[in-house]
């Protein structure tokens, strides 16, 4: 035990005493909340831009329709004919000229837009629906049709929600669980990722120094793959609450000191997540239903499938490192790490967002490479008491055996120089 924490010790002294490690703790921060304010300002400077639109209404049933916005200025150039209006439309620089042919008949194909550059989605969007309605309103008219009954009889419903019990909940339960999960999920898989490739590339580097050849002469292999590993970890978590730390610091002074309020912007695309920023009965229903979650649970199940889903994971990139002499040579076994993450996240996002107790869910939630995400998804939901213990006996007997299997890979392998190994020639090494 003492030989492991003194191999603890070491790897943690080594990796936050370095210099990139120490520069890049401090950086980060700055890089990662300087991009955000960056985005938001080129956001904000986008929706800013000022075009001037002319349009040719052959119908004469439009030119009430085209109004002003602080986007956009519509110019009517009926009068002028369209070819007339095409000449004057880009001599005077215009962003476009919308062309509305006579024939209501026509007017669903060869409505034309002309000009220098191609509208963006929004812009034909919008041009789209001022017709469309305009023709679909003046369709009910000339059928005799009031419109004034047809907005009447307009009802919108908002289904209440509430379980057996009498509980209440909401539609927008969903959502808060869904994005609590899909955030524990993605910061998982990040964590694996980056310090993961740390471990490797320690190993990497000690073999390359043939360090590693006096150090296992006084340390099992095991003992040095495990204390890579938790020393990593404890590196990769001291960074990680420094970033934490210092991007809430930053976010607030910058905000306050340039004026810019990255969670708030203009014009957003998605009319939907602007419309629950505005209302203010729905951030109630949000901050009420994050009340709701099972923060207990939650956390528990959060710190058992980052530790579990980590330590599984860092071992199969320890025994990556030993099995190779350069971090080229490592590419060839990447998939079967990546695989499984990508495949969790994609299951995540897709089957436990849309039907959480599912088949697909609850199996993926269970099999150890891709527990770890997919449970963190599913948790949220209220998961049933069996499933989480049957997954986290599964991920601790998985490590284990991930352990088990990467110390006989990482025993023979560290002493291996000058030979790309073979996955052939890797089972080979389990049986020494």
């Amino acid at each position: 035990m003492s030989v492991l924490s003194l191999i603890i010790k070491r790897e943690y002294k080594a990796r936050v005493r370095n210099k990139s490690f120490l520069i890049m703790t401090f950086l980060s921060p700055l890089i990662v909340v300087g991009m955000i304010l960056l985005i938001t300002y080129l956001t904000q400077l986008n929706s800013d831009t000022k075009r001037v639109i002319a349009f040719v209404d052959d119908s004469g049933l439009f030119e009430s329709e085209f109004g002003n916005t602080d986007q956009t200025t519509y110019i009517n150039l009926s009068d002028q004919g369209l070819e007339t209006a095409k000449e004057v439309s880009e001599e005077s620089g215009y962003f476009g000229l919308i062309h509305i042919p006579k024939n209501r008949e026509d007017m669903v194909s060869q409505v034309r837009f002309y000009g220098k550059e191609t509208p963006s989605f929004g812009l034909v969007d919008a041009i789209e629906e001022k017709i469309e309605n305009k023709l679909t309103n003046q369709t009910l008219i000339d059928n005799g049709i009031d419109l004034k009954v047809i907005e009447n009889a307009d009802t919108n419903i908002d289904l209440a929600i509430e379980n057996y019990t009498g509980e209440k909940s909401s539609k927008v339960s969903s959502w808060v669980k869904a994005g609590f999960g899909g955030a524990a999920g993605y910061l998982l898989m990040m964590f694996i990722i980056i310090y993961g490739n740390m471990v490797m590339r320690s190993v990497i580097e000690e073999k390359t120094n043939r360090i590693i050849e006096v150090i296992i002469s006084s340390v099992k292999p095991f003992q040095l793959m495990m204390g890579k590993i938790l020393g990593t970890t404890m590196a990769g978590i001291t960074q990680f609450s420094i970033w934490v730390v210092l991007g809430g610091i930053l976010l607030v002074v910058l905000q306050l000191i340039v004026g810019i309020d990255p969670s708030m912007t203009e014009n957003m695309t998605n009319t939907e997540v602007q419309e629950i920023l505005k209302d203010q009965n729905m951030l109630i229903q949000v901050i009420e239903e994050a009340k709701k979650l099972p923060l207990l649970q939650l956390v528990f199940g959060f710190l058992i499938y980052f530790i579990g889903g980590y330590f599984l994971y860092s071992s199969i990139y320890a025994a990556i490192g030993a099995a190779v002499d350069n971090e080229t040579d490592t590419q060839q076994f990447m998939l079967p790490i990546i695989m499984p993450l990508m495949l969790a996240i994609y299951v995540g996002f897709f089957a436990v967002i849309d039907n959480p107790h599912g088949t697909v869910a609850t199996v993926f939630s269970i099999i150890p490479l891709t527990s770890p995400i997919v449970m963190l998804m599913r948790i949220p939901f209220e998961v049933p008491t069996w499933q989480i213990a049957l997954s986290v006996s599964l991920l601790i007997a998985s490590f284990v055996f991930t352990v088990w299997f990467g110390s006989k890979i990482y025993r023979v392998g560290i002493l291996m120089y000058g030979k790309k190994p073979t996955y052939k020639e890797l089972f080979k090494w389990l049986k020494y």
